[in-house]
């Protein structure tokens, strides 16, 4: 699907989120990259053979509260 030199990673590989991104529709809360990776804000995916990706985000632990 790429045809940008070098290609960009597949949709398959641990780094497909490096793909170029090809179309955006942020108000909607999601990406197309080139690989055909659909990317959502909530940082999950959908893959273009219908795997999914569950969210992923990263927690920082400066932000977690404890309550007293």
């Amino acid at each position: 699907m790429c045809q940008h030199q070098p290609p960009c990673p597949t949709a398959d590989s641990a780094d497909r989120e490096a793909a170029l991104l090809m179309v955006s529709h942020p108000e909607q809360g999601w990406s197309l990259l080139c690989n055909g990776v659909l990317l959502f804000e909530d940082t999950g995916e959908l893959l273009p053979d219908g795997q999914i990706i569950a969210p992923h985000r990263p927690l920082g632990t400066d932000h977690i509260m404890t309550a007293a």
